[in-house]
């Protein structure tokens, strides 16, 4: 089984179009959050008063740096101005959505990855009906050639899981729970927290499972182009020795 990436950009209405467009040294780059946007905004040039206005316009100011090699700021935004067809429209179409979404002169950049070619080709059709695109690149991924971008949005790695399983999952990560051999126990690292021993299993197992079911779909996308199963002998090998 092949995968398949496609890279596109498309210009139609959206929040940073004008910015984008009127200041055409600037980059952004767009990545959602479960709850907010955050935003790299990024200039090989001095920003104009001008510039810096629109810009404290888009939202809160986490960062900002400049300097002689330009402009670097970076601002979050709540999800108001989001447009959530287009990301809708990827996964009626079964295309995962790679983040982040880069914005350059009026354009949006994006790209996806998908199990079949069909399925871009019918996600391309699909926008094309309501707005300009330009397809940048389609490329054949074979033999678990997972490319640069194929990277899993932390959000929804980390969804659904709460703060009392994060910290579980973080003490036993840290205190070398999960190294070869195990460094400490179920009941030392409760002694560390204000719970008991089984309700600090039940926050870790649950956080164990919440993450390894978040990181199913993009496991089964790193596994997809191998046709075999290292772990699983056929009757020909079986009385034979086994690889580690």
């Amino acid at each position: 089984m092949s995968l398949y990436e496609a890279s596109f950009r498309v210009k139609h209405e959206c929040p940073y179009r004008e910015i984008s467009e009127h200041f055409p040294d600037l980059t952004i780059r767009e990545w959602y959050l479960s709850d907010c946007q955050v935003l790299e905004i990024s200039s090989s040039e001095a920003p104009t008063e001008e510039l810096l206005e629109e810009i404290n316009r888009i939202g809160t100011i986490l960062h900002k740096t400049m300097d002689d090699s330009g402009l670097n700021i970076v601002t979050q935004s709540c999800l108001c101005s989001l447009e959530e067809s287009i990301i809708d429209r990827f996964e009626e179409h079964n295309c995962l959505y790679q983040p982040p979404t880069i914005h350059r002169q009026g354009w949006e950049h994006y790209t996806v990855i998908a199990f079949d070619e069909a399925d871009v080709r019918a996600l391309l059709r699909d926008l094309e009906a309501d707005r300009d695109i330009e397809v940048l690149s389609k490329t054949a991924i074979t033999e678990q050639q997972i490319p640069h971008s194929m990277l899993a949005p932390v959000d929804q790695l980390f969804e659904d899981i709460t703060d009392r399983q994060l910290a579980a999952l973080r003490l036993a990560l840290e205190s070398g729970y999960y190294e070869q051999p195990r460094q400490t126990s179920l009941r030392e690292l409760a002694e560390q927290t204000s719970v008991a021993r089984s309700t600090y299993e039940e926050h870790l197992r649950k956080a164990e499972n919440k993450l390894l079911t978040n990181a199913g779909q993009f496991l089964r996308l790193v596994t997809a182009a191998s046709s075999t199963n290292p772990l699983r002998v056929d009757q020909a090998s079986s009385h034979g020795q086994s690889a580690d």
